[in-house]
């Protein structure tokens, strides 16, 4: 989408800012216990009580299956557009859990996601005290681990990924072509050794939930789409702790490393300005 008027930045921005409070909201609620069929439930009852429409929720899968959720919830092995709605297995202590969501809010689509891991409040709290400084503190880290991973892979494939989303959003500028954000991120992969999927990756948004260009998590600046001033795009690096090989399930929609190899992924709506991108899915 390329976005024409100041009425439509403004229905991006206040979008992505409904959205951004939404992703938080349910991240926090990831717990051992809790199913991603009441996250699906929150959700559903946020996005209503604001007016809003559910981007997700008829969907047509790979195999033309409507996507019968508002909500993606990708548990460990699984990396993507898992539907939220079909799932009463609770989260285990440990679980790597990704939040993946998009809302209609007045016409124009926002997509946004968040990976956590799943953790007792006893566990999750062993590495701070309970000052309220470190309370705070605790809860701004809550976007990036909610819990304490089970080990320094886990903990090293969150901080990765979220950092090739950095690097990808700093390399979607005015001038740059699309190439040079899959390289960007490509480049974050190897420094860790992560796979990455080659069929998935970040796509334009606006007045759909996918437009083009497509925007894949490798590449080389000057190839792609050149990047263009008041562009929209979701830039969404992948990341897995194996192969980066994939397989789709039978219910048409989720994808699920072949190896096995637990994942991450993260993902922000931006407005490509002059001065570079604005995230949009932000409180």
């Amino acid at each position: 989408m390329i976005v024409k008027t100041k009425g439509e930045l403004e229905v991006l921005r206040e979008g992505g800012r409904r959205l951004a409070r939404h992703v938080r909201t349910i991240c926090e609620m990831v717990r051992p216990g809790v199913t991603p069929k009441q996250l699906e439930e929150r959700a559903r009852a946020m996005v209503e009580s604001d007016g809003d429409t559910l981007a997700f929720y008829g969907y047509g899968g790979k195999r033309d299956i409507p996507f019968p959720a508002g909500l993606c919830i990708s548990v460990n092995d699984v990396i993507v557009h898992c539907p939220a709605s079909e799932s009463d297995a609770a989260f285990e202590d440990g679980d790597i859990v990704c939040v993946d969501f998009g809302i209609k809010h007045d016409g124009l689509f926002t997509d946004h996601a968040v990976t956590v891991i799943a953790a007792s409040e006893e566990r999750s709290g062993r590495a701070l005290s309970h000052t309220s400084s470190e309370r705070r503190r605790k809860k701004r880290l809550l976007p990036i681990i909610a819990g304490v991973p089970k080990g320094k892979d886990d903990e090293r494939l969150l901080s990765g990924t979220r950092e090739a989303l950095r690097d990808g959003i700093k390399a979607a500028r005015v001038g740059n072509t699309i190439g040079h954000i899959g390289e960007a991120v490509e480049r974050v992969a190897k420094k860790y050794n992560f796979g990455f999927p080659k069929n998935l990756g970040g796509h334009g948004v606006g007045r759909a939930v996918h437009e083009e260009p497509h925007i894949h998590n490798f590449g080389k600046g000057g190839e792609g789409a050149p990047i263009v001033e008041n562009m929209v795009l979701a830039i969404e690096p992948m990341m897995t702790l194996g192969s980066g090989e994939l397989v789709l399930d039978a219910d048409g929609h989720s994808y699920r490393t072949r190896d096995g190899s637990r994942t991450a992924h993260f993902e922000h709506t931006v407005l490509i300005t002059k001065n570079g991108a604005e995230i949009l899915t932000k409180e």
